[in-house]
């Protein structure tokens, strides 16, 4: 007998991108920042260690609340703190969706999207980009049925890196009888984002991630930020304290460092032209990236056994298929040594 809900058993899971064990692996599948975080980051660990650890964090994470607050010109009780940016959208899909409701998303992104909707006992449906990485209106159509509860969007999306322009973005959620999630992981290696239209639109929902521009992946840290009736809402369903002390603490520093922050960018996106110029020269269609990395398509090419290749020489990469869409090579941006690297393999594996 299976004590399991018939939903769960039913799915697949969502499947992180592979973890290897510390070694000379050039590590290019998760997205993650190849340069350490602000050192100010640090000494806010080391002081709250000082500290100690005895007591319960601040269950509403009121620093980093603060420092958003700030940052973006909006009030603290608009923003919402999360363990990384998955822990949002499980509070968000937990909020919003109920069994049987439709979750609405573009089509091929962020593959945990469905998975969240599946555990609800809820049901998706996607709206598949045009060739070019735009989107039809199709995704703010109206359904007879008054169950759409409401629409992500990856902006940046992952895993194309390209970007909808925040004012279509607007004319969206204005279309739209739910709230719409943008879902911001990669907007600061981008030249716009959309947390200035949360006070113009209500449904607009911006979600933020440190794990990307902070180089803090390891730490789990997000933020989003979504008009105050929402997060008041929002709060009813979170963890009672799901952002530790540590993390509060260096994700506040971090935020508060600009330098880093403008530095950082530079030289991800630097290396990050460089990278698709010599990916495109090897014969890939590369779309221009907004993202932390790119994303390369080569029609009639084996990519899974150019991935193996790769991976067999030490170069980890992403491999992703979409039905109905074909398939690509999903490469983080590293620093220049470890582009270099993969390049000259990847010269070799075509």
């Amino acid at each position: 007998m299976s004590y399991v809900r018939s939903e769960i058993a039913a799915m697949s899971g969502y499947v992180p991108g592979e973890q290897p064990c510390e070694g000379s692996v050039v590590k290019l599948n998760t997205n993650e920042n190849p340069y350490r975080a602000s050192e100010k980051v640090n000494a806010a660990i080391r002081r709250t260690l000082k500290k100690g650890l005895s007591r319960y964090p601040d269950p509403a994470a009121s620093e980093v609340r603060n420092v958003v607050a700030k940052k973006f010109g909006v009030c603290c009780d608009s923003v919402l703190c999360g363990n990384g940016s998955d822990d949002l959208l499980t509070i968000l899909t937990r909020t919003f969706i109920g069994s049987g409701d439709v979750l609405r998303l573009p089509y091929p992104t962020y593959i945990l999207y469905r998975s969240l909707a599946e555990i609800q006992g809820a049901k998706s449906e996607t709206v598949p980009f045009r060739p070019d990485w735009t989107l039809s209106d199709d995704i703010h159509r109206r359904t007879e049925a008054d169950n759409l509860r409401l629409v992500f969007l990856a902006n940046p999306n992952s895993p194309s890196g390209t970007v909808i322009p925040k004012e279509q973005i607007l004319d969206i959620a204005e279309k739209l009888p739910c709230p719409l999630v943008v879902d911001e992981a990669y907007a600061d290696f981008a030249e716009e984002h959309c947390i200035d239209l949360v006070k113009r639109c209500e449904k607009i929902i911006v979600c933020r991630t440190m794990s990307k521009s902070y180089s803090l992946a390891g730490l789990r840290f997000g933020y989003l930020v979504a008009q105050p009736h929402l997060v008041e809402e929002m709060m009813k369903v979170k963890d009672s304290y799901n952002c530790d002390s540590l993390s509060i603490a260096a994700a506040a520093a971090a935020l508060s460092d600009d330098d880093w922050l403008a530095d950082n960018r530079r030289k991800i996106i630097v290396t990050r032209k460089r990278l698709a110029d010599q990916v495109r020269a090897l014969g890939f269609t590369v779309p221009d990236s907004h993202a932390n990395f790119i994303w390369a398509a080569y029609p009639g090419k084996p990519l899974k056994t150019i991935y193996e290749f790769l991976k067999a020489g030490g170069i980890l990469v992403r491999y992703m298929a979409y039905p109905n869409w074909g398939d690509g090579l999903r490469i983080s941006v590293g620093t220049d040594e470890q582009v270099d690297r993969c390049i000259e393999l990847l010269e070799k594996g075509i």
